[in-house]
């Protein structure tokens, strides 16, 4: 079950991002939290894709809402399986490993400066031995929330451009996500993205 629940994730990676444009996010209490933002997004793939395509889809995003969906019930998680929620700093991390692959996505939220709008990030990798292998759509995608509608809209990435072969932390404290970039030398390479309250500089 666990090399075959891998495979469906390897081979349907390229469809991981096929979420709606605009997302409505149901919540309970004051403001939405990471678990919200989260479970939106997992939950709002195309209905109305080419039966393949849409399949394909949710099989690809499938074990991130099953993971949430067992942490909002207070379920275990499969072993494979590690699921962190971190409500305080809004940022979860959810991952599967077998062998040298594991398959990770991260999600968290900045709320931006002007007070109205949140940004929501997915991001979605397959690596071997800590080495992106470059799908297709490996990568990230981005949200804005605005706090007056209750509705994200999907962006452009917001101040830089996403390079397919380095691999990219979202912050779990802080605000600033990290990049490692694989030198023709066999060596990496570290550099930030700052959040400046609007987009990301480097």
């Amino acid at each position: 079950m666990k090399r075959l629940s891998l495979a469906i994730i390897l081979a349907c990676f390229t469809l991981t991002l096929a979420a709606q444009d605009a997302i409505r996010v149901n919540y309970q209490g004051a403001k939405p939290t990471i678990v919200d933002f989260a479970w939106a997004y997992v939950t709002s793939i195309h209905d109305d894709e080419e039966e393949g395509e849409c399949q394909c889809s949710k099989e690809a995003t499938g074990w991130v809402e099953n993971a949430l969906n067992n942490y909002r019930k207070g379920l275990p998680q499969e072993e494979w399986i590690t699921l962190t929620v971190d409500k305080k700093n809004g940022y979860i991390c959810c991952e599967s490993r077998q062998d040298t692959y594991l398959v990770r996505a991260e999600m968290c939220y900045w709320n931006e400066a002007d007070g109205k709008h949140k940004l929501f990030a997915y991001s979605s990798w397959v690596l071997d031995n800590g080495k992106p292998v470059g799908g297709q759509f490996d990568g990230m995608t981005f949200y804005r929330y605005n706090n007056a509608t209750k509705t994200m809209t999907m962006c452009e990435t917001p101040g830089f451009v996403v390079e397919y072969l380095d691999a990219y932390a979202l912050p779990r404290s802080g605000k600033d996500i990290t990049v490692t970039k694989w030198l023709n030398n066999g060596k990496t390479q570290k550099y930030t993205l700052k959040w400046n309250g609007r987009k990301f500089v480097k």
